[in-house]
């Protein structure tokens, strides 16, 4: 994979029991957006982002009530690492370190002066809690903003690096950095500033992206880019939709771009055209949905649901298995090798069978 063999060197830090950085693999993040203090909703909610893949959850502190949930939380058996949002109250953030949050995450420039910064510090490196650095085009210091005139790309990269160098006077090093911003463009410029400049695994995240497919492609564009160019460590789709959707569009990301051994099932399919004889757009939302109830998304398995049988072999050669439409019936193919033809109302289960028959195999490897 083109991405693996690029990608960037960087230390690595350890939230709870993930590694970020360095070999380790990207790690998915999501966000609660239950009131803290409802302490139900809050644990449903990690529970159910836990169950759809994510790594690592992040929960907002505003107060230090707030902060006292974690007890609950932990005393609920949640596992998953969880971080604490902060902004501006430093108590805050000492309070998070005594009650086992796994990493903070603050803009240091907002939380007071630099003994205060000083403070955090020590409470996190004698707990070993990593700070997660949080820039974006709302929190510019004014000095940077009168520099620049604007939250240009290097504007932003400037006040990481501020922040940076902040928290290293203080002899704190494990940290990870994540600079955002709503316009798509400035987010991959700045991440590709910063990612010269620190050796700090990177957060990568296209702020403010909207709901649906518009905050789907906006991310899509912004973290996939910079994968590709081997940046980044850990991803959060924000969607302004529920919390579970953030990881399965982290996970096609992922999948898309050929993240080793986190690519899951690549359902590969034409888009139709006047030579499809199957009804194949309900067919392959059909079968997702098949697989998703099977567990078989995760399968590291490319299957191809082809229009017609002139180009689907041919084009689908590199699919593990795939079929192409005829009338009233497909025909069953394995790396562009035809298996046999089946009646087009047995199509899902075929590939069903073919794909539990590859797991199996997998699984005595």
């Amino acid at each position: 994979m083109i991405y693996n063999n690029i990608r960037r060197k960087t230390e690595a830090v350890t939230v709870g029991g993930v590694r970020i950085g360095g070999s380790a693999p990207i790690v998915i993040q999501s966000m609660t957006n239950t009131d803290t203090l409802d302490v139900a909703a809050t644990v449903a909610q990690i529970r159910a982002l836990e169950e759809r893949g994510c790594d690592v959850v992040r929960i907002s502190v505003p107060t230090l009530e707030a902060a006292n949930t974690m007890l609950a939380i932990r005393a609920a058996g949640i596992r998953l690492p969880v971080v604490a949002d902060i902004h501006f109250d430093y108590k805050i953030a000492l309070r998070c370190a005594e009650v086992g949050f796994d990493k903070i995450r603050i803009n240091p420039g907002n939380i007071g002066d630099e003994e205060r910064v000083r403070a955090v510090c020590r409470a996190c490196n004698a707990k070993n809690i990593p700070i997660r650095i949080g820039v974006n085009s709302g929190s510019l210091e004014k000095h940077i903003l009168a520099k620049f005139g604007a939250p240009t790309p290097q504007a932003l990269c400037e006040s990481a690096l501020y922040h940076i160098a902040l928290l290293e006077k203080f002899d704190f090093h494990k940290i990870v950095v994540s600079i955002k911003a709503s316009t798509v463009a400035d987010m991959i410029s700045a991440n590709r500033l910063l990612a010269q400049a620190c050796p700090y695994p990177l957060h990568l995240g296209v702020t403010e992206a909207g709901g649906g497919s518009r905050g789907q492609i906006k991310s899509a564009i912004g973290i996939g880019a910079l994968l590709c160019d081997g940046i980044g460590d850990t991803i959060r789709v924000s969607l302004t939709d529920d919390p579970t959707e953030e990881i399965d569009a982290a996970k096609q990301i992922l999948q898309a771009i050929g993240v080793e051994g986190q690519s899951g099932l690549d359902i590969v399919s034409c888009p139709t055209c006047s030579r499809t004889k199957i009804d194949l757009i309900p067919l392959v939302k059909r079968f997702e949905e098949a697989a998703r109830a099977e567990g078989l998304l995760e399968l590291p398995v490319k299957v191809a649901l082809m229009g017609c049988v002139v180009n689907g072999p041919g084009e689908a050669r590199e699919a593990d298995v795939g079929i192409a439409g005829g009338i009233g019936e497909a025909v069953l193919f394995r790396r562009g090798e035809i298996i046999e033809k089946i009646p087009e109302s047995a199509v899902i289960e075929r590939l069903l069978a073919e794909l539990r028959g590859i797991a199996k195999d997998r699984k005595k490897q």
